[in-house]
C-alpha cells in the first residue's frame, strides 16, 4: 500500500494554528514587562515628588520666621543661645560646603581623570586588572572608614606639619573627600573613554599623531559627555557626604578656613538633628538647611545637562 504524501505546505500548514496563540501569549508578556517597566519608572519619580514636596512643606515655615536674608546670609549659627536670641545664619555652612567640594574637585578630577585615561589606554592588561580591582575596593569601603583613617592618620599629619592647634579642619575635610569620589570618577571616565570608537584613534594616528596626543586631543575630547557625568557624580558625592567630614573637619560653625574646624550643610543636619527638640524653630531650620542642600544638587544637574545639550548642538 502506497504511502500517502504530504506536501511541504500541507506541513507547514499544521503550526499555523498554534501561531496566533503563540504570539499573542508573546505580545502579552512584553506588555506585562513594559508595564513593570514603567511603574519602576514611576516609582522612581514619585519618590523624588516625595522628598522634594516633604522638603519644601518642612523647611520653608522656618525661612518664613527666620527671613531668607537672615537664613542664607546670616553668619553666626547658634540655636541654644538664650542669653542675646538664637540666631540661624547659614552662610558658613554654604561656603564650606562650596570649598570643600571645590577643593576636592580640583584634587579628584585630575588625578581619577588621569587614572582613567591610564586604564584605559595605556596600562597593561594585568597591571590595568590590578588597578581597576583596588579601585572598586575603594569604592566599596565605608564613609565611616573614611573618616576613621582620616581622623587617626590625617588630621595627627596635618597637626605636626603645620603646628596647628587641632587638625581637624577644612583642608582634611578636602583631602578626604577627594579620596573618596574617586572611584566614580575613575569608573565612569574609563567606560566613557573605551566607547570613543577605534576609527579616530586609528585615523588620528595616521595622520602623525603620537598615542599620548591621541589620547588627550582626540579620544578624551570625544568622551568629554562621559567625562562631564563623572564629574557631576563626584560633585554628588562630595557635596552630600556627611559622616566622614563630620569626623575630620571638626564640625565647627565658623566661617571657612582652609586651617580652621568648620562644619559642612550634611553635618549640620547630621549633627543637631538628633537633639533638636520636635516641633521647634532648630528642627524646622534644619530642615530648611537639606532643602538648600536638596536645590544645590538640582542646580548641579540642571546645569550638567544644560552644557551637555549646548555640546551636542555644536
Amino acid at each position: 500500500m502506497a504511502a500517502a504524501y504530504i506536501s511541504p505546505a500541507a506541513e507547514g500548514a499544521k503550526p499555523s494554528a498554534a501561531q496566533p496563540r503563540h504570539s499573542g501569549v508573546r505580545k502579552t508578556l512584553e506588555n506585562l514587562i513594559h508595564l513593570i517597566f514603567l511603574l519602576c519608572g514611576v516609582v522612581a519619580v514619585a519618590f523624588v515628588l516625595l522628598i522634594s514636596i516633604y522638603l519644601i512643606l518642612s523647611g520653608i515655615p522656618a525661612i518664613r520666621e527666620i527671613g531668607l536674608g537672615k537664613f542664607l546670609f546670616g553668619k553666626v549659627w547658634d540655636p541654644t543661645n538664650t542669653t542675646t536670641g538664637a540666631q540661624y545664619g547659614i552662610l558658613a555652612f554654604i561656603l564650606t560646603s562650596i570649598y570643600g567640594t571645590a577643593g576636592a574637585i580640583l584634587i579628584g578630577v585630575p588625578v581619577g581623570l588621569l587614572t582613567a585615561v591610564f586604564l584605559a589606554r595605556v596600562a597593561p592588561p594585568r597591571l590595568a586588572a590590578v588597578i581597576r580591582t583596588a579601585v572598586q575596593l575603594l569604592a566599596g569601603i565605608p564613609s565611616v572608614v573614611y573618616g576613621l583613617v582620616g581622623m587617626i592618620v590625617l588630621v595627627p599629619a596635618i597637626q605636626k606639619t603645620f603646628s596647628l592647634s587641632s587638625g581637624a579642619c577644612l583642608l582634611a575635610a578636602i583631602l578626604v573627600l577627594a579620596v573618596m569620589i574617586l572611584p566614580s570618577i575613575i569608573n565612569v571616565s574609563e567606560t566613557a573613554l573605551r566607547a570613543v570608537p577605534h576609527e579616530y584613534e586609528e585615523a588620528s594616528l595616521a595622520l602623525g599623531a603620537t598615542e599620548m596626543e591621541t589620547s588627550f586631543r582626540v579620544v578624551l575630547p570625544a568622551a568629554r559627555s562621559g567625562v562631564a557625568t563623572a564629574v557631576v557624580l563626584g560633585v554628588g558625592r562630595a557635596i552630600g557626604e556627611a559622616m566622614a567630614v563630620m569626623m575630620v573637619s571638626g564640625n565647627a560653625p565658623n566661617m571657612p578656613s582652609l586651617f580652621e574646624s568648620v562644619r559642612f550643610l550634611t553635618t549640620a543636619v547630621a549633627s543637631e538633628m538628633s537633639y533638636a527638640a520636635d516641633g521647634s524653630l532648630q528642627q524646622q531650620a534644619l530642615f530648611s538647611i537639606a532643602l538648600v542642600l536638596f536645590l544645590f544638587i538640582m542646580m548641579i544637574n540642571a546645569a550638567l545637562n544644560f552644557f551637555l545639550k549646548r555640546s551636542k548642538e555644536r
